[in-house]
């Protein structure tokens, strides 16, 4: 490995650090409290993007059943194609894309609000389609992912995911869910065996 390849190694960590201190600026505490209202009321929650956006929201998904709160990764094209249909008033629907331009989630986000789901966007522009078209809105930031290129959704996946953990660590707190609970649903690996040795 040459030096210049190891400092890039080393930056990224520093740009992916900025890239959590600048969306935590930007996050909106009533935007943010409107949403955890929402996920801590929904029957259902659906969520969707694409890319390394798809692939944070199904972190998202898993994270919300590990609070035993009902959700689902719906990728893009199966939404389009008839996997909105368990939606209906009161659930919601998290839509997540950098830009808030991302074409195939335009349709899935209509499709929500005629169900009378609760949208939810996760973008960096609030004057894009996407936030236009949602209940709320919480703004993210990355002002440079961490290749050299910048063009790899790195520091941005990063920033996706720390939002979608602040949720749940909210709702933790607002539910007043108990680690008694958890052990119950998460019986396997080294965590399973902690909780369960100690309930």
């Amino acid at each position: 490995m040459t030096e210049e390849a190891w400092s890039s190694a080393l930056a990224a960590f520093n740009i992916e650090a900025e890239a959590l201190r600048q969306s935590a600026s930007r996050m909106d505490m009533r935007a943010f409290g409107e949403a955890v209202d929402a996920l801590k009321n929904a029957p259902l929650i659906a969520a969707s993007g694409c890319g390394h956006s798809g692939i944070a929201c199904a972190h998202f998904a898993h994270l919300m059943c590990c609070i035993e709160k009902p959700a689902r990764f719906i990728p893009p094209s199966e939404a389009l194609h008839g996997g909105l249909g368990f939606l209906a008033k009161g659930s919601v629907l998290l839509l997540a894309s950098r830009g808030g331009k991302t074409a195939e989630l335009t349709p899935i986000s209509e499709v929500g609000r005629a169900r009378g789901a609760i949208v939810i966007t996760v973008t960096e522009n609030d004057a894009s389609p996407l936030a236009r078209n949602s209940d709320i809105v919480l703004l993210m930031l990355a002002e440079r992912e961490t290749d050299r290129e910048n063009t790899q959704g790195t520091a941005s996946f990063c920033a996706m995911n720390a939002i979608f953990d602040a949720l749940q660590a909210a709702l933790i707190v607002d539910m007043d869910y108990v680690s008694k609970r958890f052990a119950q649903i998460h019986p396997g690996g080294a965590v399973g065996e902690r909780l369960n040795s100690s309930v």
